[in-house]
């Protein structure tokens, strides 16, 4: 439960270029959906929006379903979505879905 007061308590911050910055929990799964939903509701009218997935470590498909959605109802206001800290789980679990090009995601470099 604590990752979920985690991620209720997180507050989008702002990126160099004005754009708002939501940074994704370490366990994105369905406990913290409410709050991760929550987070985009409130930048949605913001315009651009980075989404930091440094942290990421497990991720499930409601997260991502979730994250698409929010991609269309932000591109529907005028907004862009774009990515930072995208790692291996992210492009791995996007991949399975083939949400890659739903999400916008950046193309995967290999180390």
């Amino acid at each position: 439960m604590g990752g979920k007061r985690a991620a209720k308590n997180k507050q989008p911050s702002a990126a160099a270029d004005g754009a708002a910055v939501v940074c994704l929990p370490a366990d994105c799964r369905l406990a913290v959906q409410m709050a991760l939903k929550e987070q985009l509701q409130q930048v949605l009218q913001h315009g651009d929006i980075v989404i930091d997935a440094q942290a990421l470590e497990r991720v499930d498909t409601a997260a991502l379903q979730l994250l698409v959605l929010f991609r269309r109802e932000l591109e529907h206001n005028g907004g862009a979505l774009a990515w930072r800290g995208t790692n291996e789980v992210l492009h791995e679990a996007a991949a399975l879905l083939g949400l890659e090009q739903s999400l916008n995601l950046p193309t995967a470099t290999s180390a």
